[in-house]
């Protein structure tokens, strides 16, 4: 049933996309065909359909909507499966600058990244402290559901809903789900709106060349022309697609030693009379990317190993992955327990989103002195819903790519996906919260948050730029 499953997602994502291909609406929002698949598939599953025809009285047969419930059995567990595929390749076949070039060359993106990202988990701890738990009910757990469904997206809030099961707040996944949502449209739509704004009121120029050639850009182009070498060296030469999944498996292989070593640490010290206990319940995803990257760095010590991994045939197999995970995990939402609790799911997405927007508008120019607006977008996107909203928002206000956005950003993930935004903090704030409580949490992440606001306004803030940040 496996294969029936993955042929139903599949087609739905086909034909999703040839949807999108004649619907300018979707191209414009940049709606993946992924999350129209999957509402499709939600449409037509047991939570719509099957729930309409039970209601009205129609035929058993289709009690489960059209999709059989052995489809949707599978489809509940790929999400923890495919995961793994989507974190290992993440590095793989990509040039790994070392961590000191990487902080010269997008360290303020790093800044700014970081301090989004921890204070989606203060926003969401404070209001589950204040509001969620005393007037809603629910657990302090959902102080961690913000930065889990808007920095982590579709795919972290599907792969940690064991993890959410295993604490007792089954109902966090889903909800987690909703919020990747409307954090995608609310991001987009809010985005579009900033790049309007900004152009209108000369913070942007659109059409502008900007006319340097300092040493930051210098640095950037190099490793652009290592990247650009090394992807003509495997579109040469590159080893068949076998090959890259074997890379991918023995990354999520040295992911997996690394959780075994991690848990057995944890057994003879800090839980070994019964203390806290975090590893046993750390995700594999977070170290399958952890895999990946010590492999690329093994790979590129290799000599001429390293060139032949073909990035685009990772970012196809990463990509298709997660295509079938968001139909997935979209197709078996439970739309029950986003009805029983929308009211706590608009107040987080609106806390998420609003957060998103203040921060970025009040610290991108202060911390991203060049180019605040071009470079910042892709982290404000990032933090209403992973990667697939900034990118697109990028293209928008700098289409040429003047300002080096993609690249800086690209060189900022390898700072930051290993802690936040699926990364190992990610994957342990529920059980930190569960097992430590809310406060201290809210008081590491606190520091956190502080500790990057500091970097980005008193050291990179400091550096030449108007007080409004250059965008020509």
């Amino acid at each position: 049933m496996t294969l029936v499953a993955l042929g139903w997602a599949t087609a739905l994502v086909a034909g999703a996309k040839a949807v999108h291909r004649h619907l300018g609406l979707l191209r414009r929002l940049y709606i993946p065909s992924s999350v129209l698949a999957g509402v499709v598939a939600l449409l037509i599953g047991p939570q719509v359909l099957g729930a309409l025809s039970t209601r009205l009285g129609g035929p058993e047969a289709i009690a489960n909507g059209v999709l059989p419930a052995s489809v949707i059995e599978v489809w509940e567990s790929l999400p923890g499966l495919l995961i793994n595929v989507v974190f290992a390749a993440l590095f793989l076949g990509k040039t790994i600058p070392a961590p000191r070039e990487i902080v010269r060359l997008a360290g303020p993106q790093v800044a700014l990244g970081q301090t989004l990202a921890w204070g989606q988990y203060v926003v969401g701890i404070e209001l589950a402290l204040l509001v969620l738990g005393p007037v809603f009910g629910m657990d302090p757990m959902a102080g961690a559901l913000i930065e889990i469904g808007l920095e982590g997206g579709h795919g972290t809030a599907a792969a940690l809903s064991e993890t959410f099961e295993e604490f007792g707040f089954s109902e966090g996944a889903d909800l987690a789900l909703g919020l990747a949502t409307i954090g995608l449209v609310g991001g987009v739509l809010s985005g579009i709106a900033i790049i309007n704004w900004a152009a209108r009121s000369g913070r942007l120029d659109l059409e502008a060349d900007p006319g340097r050639d300092d040493d930051r850009t210098d640095r950037m182009c190099e490793f652009d022309e290592r990247e650009a070498d090394a992807a003509a060296a495997a579109e040469e030469d590159a080893d068949p697609l076998s090959a890259h999944l074997g890379l991918i498996a023995l990354a999520i292989a040295l992911g997996w030693m690394l959780q075994q070593g991690l848990i057995a640490v944890e057994s003879v010290t800090w839980a070994r009379d019964g203390g806290l206990e975090l590893m046993r319940h750390l995700p594999l995803f977070p170290l399958a990317m952890i895999g990946g990257l010590l492999l690329q760095l093994a790979l590129d010590r290799i000599g001429d190993a390293g060139p032949h991994v073909d990035r685009s045939l990772m970012n196809r197999i990463s990509g298709a992955s997660l295509d079938i995970i968001i139909v997935a995990a979209i197709g078996t939402l439970s739309l029950t327990v986003l009805g029983d609790n929308i009211g706590p799911l608009l107040l987080m997405a609106g806390a998420g989103v609003a957060w998103s927007i203040g921060a970025f508008l009040l610290l991108a120019p202060r911390m991203v002195r060049d180019y605040p607006y071009q470079r910042g977008l892709a982290d404000f996107g990032q933090s209403t819903r992973m990667t697939v909203t900034g990118l697109p928002l990028v293209r928008m206000a700098d289409p040429a790519n003047r300002a080096n956005a993609m690249e800086s950003f690209g060189y900022k993930q390898l700072l930051f996906e290993p802690f936040v935004g699926g990364g190992l903090f990610t994957a342990l704030s529920v059980p930190l919260i569960a097992q430590l409580g809310p406060w201290p949490v809210l008081g590491i992440t606190s520091v956190l948050l502080a500790a990057f606001l500091a970097l980005g306004l008193l050291y990179f803030g400091r550096q030449p730029g108007g007080p409004n940040g250059r965008s020509r």
